[in-house]
């Protein structure tokens, strides 16, 4: 009986409960993706969210997608992070200049719908998923046609223009038709921002990398 009474005595009726409530949080929990039941093991992986520089292009890639979309979780994070390395080396691209691209395009939302009708991860308009043979609302897909769409952009624009990885963007963008008739990067303000934009996000995600990924070099790091 005496190893019981502690649990009974008035001391054990007297600490309050954590009611607090992060209403942001609650809110990025409740749109996220793939909303996760709480684990106790689950909340070592914020580390995912920040650190010291990496040799891997993957946790560089994870920690772009954190700090860019709070509502996707670290598992989620990982999966397409991992997605992402093997659909650009599978098509000959840096992994970290195709999640830029992704990041641009939708913060790797696989739900994102844009006012003009692009679906998903990639952004894909369906007429240009359908000539691809891409599903646009599935993650996995999407990520490897936007890998296999912008590579066939580099090579077409490797030594017909100074930066054929910026020419793949806009044509991205604005489409191939817009390149070829402008000679390059259209002169279209939206055009250049996102241009501009994804090159500033590559860079980022190179320097959380302890082997920065030179933009005519090999990839980065590792898996």
């Amino acid at each position: 009986m005496v190893a019981f009474l502690p649990a009974c005595s008035p001391l054990a009726h007297e600490t309050h409960p954590n009611t607090a409530v992060d209403l942001s949080r609650l809110r990025n929990l409740a749109l996220s993706w793939h909303p996760v039941p709480y684990v106790d093991a689950l909340a070592g992986m914020r580390i995912l969210a920040d650190g010291p520089p990496t040799a891997s292009a993957t946790l560089a890639i994870v920690r772009a997608i954190l700090r860019t979309n709070a509502r996707i979780g670290p598992l989620d994070a990982l999966r397409l992070g991992a997605a992402t390395v093997r659909a650009a080396r599978r098509d000959g691209l840096l992994p970290e200049y195709l999640a830029a691209t992704l990041l641009q395009e939708s913060a790797y939302d696989p739900r994102a719908l844009s006012s003009a009708g692009a679906v998903g991860i990639a952004q894909f308009m369906p007429g240009t998923a359908a000539e691809n043979g891409v599903d646009p609302y599935d993650p996995y897909d999407a990520i490897r046609g936007a890998a296999a769409l912008i590579s066939s952009y580099v090579r077409s624009y490797r030594g017909v223009y100074p930066d054929p990885y910026a020419a793949a963007l806009a044509a991205y963008n604005a489409g191939p038709g817009a390149v070829d008739a402008y000679h390059g990067i259209p002169p279209y303000p939206q055009t250049r921002e996102y241009v501009g934009d994804i090159l500033e996000r590559w860079a980022w995600i190179a320097a959380q990398e302890r082997t920065r990924a030179a933009r005519q070099g090999a990839p980065a790091g590792g898996e």
